[in-house]
């Protein structure tokens, strides 16, 4: 633009200093007969030297304000990155790591069905343990997923008190391979992580694509889940399906995380037990996670090295969010760390404490949020079991907890099962 507006104006000059000078040239030409009028033209000739030399300077004050101008915009506003330039959405691959499960078929049948784009959303399909009748429900998809396969299918070496959990060694040595592909050989710059027992909600994709440049921008951030750990049906508010939180606790079962994160965990990646080891303040790092209030994933999995624990009493009734959140259309900043600890706490700290007894007498759907305060590991206990929580702690962090804080609702009204005010910090004893 700059430019183009240099040629122009320089033409302009071009055109006036040559009118002048033809002009010049005619009137001095030797042997050239003076018109009638003559005696007018050295007056002409000035008055036209005079505008052409207004006009220059004018032409100049205005390329050096356009010059100006673009300093200042690029000193305001810094070049964004190349591949940002575009204003294109994101590509990021959804990695589903699949083993012996042939309703793999559920899972992907929900992926592709909801997934907005197939050029934004790649479907990869890691398969560990070679079982031929998963391979070809796998196979059966064609070219709308790609197919690879763990190459190292024996047995892992594992000490002799821990030969009943050698699956959950094959699983995180599976693990670990597959992200390698999915950030070493296909180069992707984030991934959405499911297992292959895990059915996903018609907003999955608008939520993952929103919540990427939460992580992108904010350092204490380390993943977004799909997940919420406390959300049964009659546990949430599916009237708020659009509310995100903060959360200290790893969530996983359908999560994202950027490459940044893997050349972070790759070097250092467990043996087995992959997500209770993310769940450690070592790799944790006092980074948190970004959770929905409604579950944008569920599992009908029953079956696994786990055996079917917490299935039957907490995962089965998991409420699966069944209407579409506009996530990209909806301001986010309220999750920043600043801005989300100082409305969240200030929501949490003014709710009035209440006793267990008192809520489960007075609650009301058009009741405001109330606080119930636990101050020690068996208390805390005590009152996720009433409240029909998840009980159990990672070294120190509740499920869904943030800041020691665990939101839910018991009979249709807000309720913070939270900490005193002055908390301090996690205790890696309470488990």
């Amino acid at each position: 633009m700059l430019k183009q507006t240099r040629l122009a104006l320089g033409g302009a000059a071009l055109f006036l200093a040559w009118n002048g000078l033809l002009l010049l040239f005619l009137w001095g030409r030797p042997g050239a007969k003076p018109a009638p009028e003559s005696p007018v033209l050295p007056a002409q000739l000035l008055r036209l030297a005079q505008d052409a030399e207004a006009e220059l300077r004018l032409q100049r004050e205005l390329l050096l304000q356009l010059q100006r101008s673009g300093q200042a915009r690029r000193r305001r506003t810094p070049r964004p990155p190349r591949h940002e330039a575009a204003e294109e959405p994101p590509v990021i691959p959804v990695l589903v790591l699949a083993c012996d499960r042939s309703s793999v078929r559920r899972c992907l049948d929900k992926i592709l069905r909801y997934r907005p784009s197939a050029r934004r959303f790649p479907v990869i399909v890691s398969q560990d343990c070679g079982h031929a009748e998963t391979a070809a429900v796998i196979a059966s998809y064609g070219a709308a997923v790609a197919h690879i396969r763990q190459p190292d299918l024996s047995d892992v070496a594992v000490p002799p008190e821990h030969r009943k959990f050698q699956g959950y060694y094959k699983i995180s040595r599976h693990y670990r391979w597959a992200l390698g592909q999915v950030f070493r050989t296909f180069r992707y710059p984030a991934a959405i992580v499911v297992e292959d027992d895990l059915e996903v909600a018609p907003d999955f994709f608008e939520y993952f694509q929103a919540v990427l440049p939460l992580l992108q921008r904010d350092p204490s951030l380390w993943c977004a889940s799909a997940w919420n750990d406390n959300g049964k049906e009659g546990l949430v508010d599916p009237g708020r399906a659009e509310l995100l939180y903060r959360t200290d606790f790893f969530p996983g079962l359908g999560w994202l995380l950027l490459a940044e994160l893997w050349d972070e965990l790759e070097p250092k990646w467990p043996p087995a037990f992959w997500d209770d080891w993310m769940r450690q303040p070592e790799q944790r790092r006092g980074r948190s996670c970004v959770r929905p209030e409604v579950s944008r994933t569920m599992t009908f999995g029953r079956k696994g090295v786990s055996h079917g624990q917490f299935f039957d009493q907490y995962l089965k009734f998991i409420k699966l969010n069944d209407r579409f959140v506009p996530f990209t259309q909806l301001d986010l900043s309220y999750l920043n760390k600043d801005e989300y600890e100082r409305f969240f706490l200030q929501q949490v700290y003014s709710a009035p404490e209440v006793r267990l007894e008192e809520l489960q007498k007075d609650a009301a759907a058009d009741a405001g949020p109330v606080r119930l305060q636990y101050r020690g590991r068996d208390s805390f206990k005590a009152l996720a079991k009433a409240l029909g929580l998840m009980d159990d702690l990672k070294s120190g962090v509740p499920r869904a907890g943030y800041r020691g804080i665990v939101s839910v609702v018991c009979r249709g009204r807000r309720v913070f099962l939270a900490p005193p005010s002055d908390w301090t910090g996690y205790d890696p004893s309470w488990s």
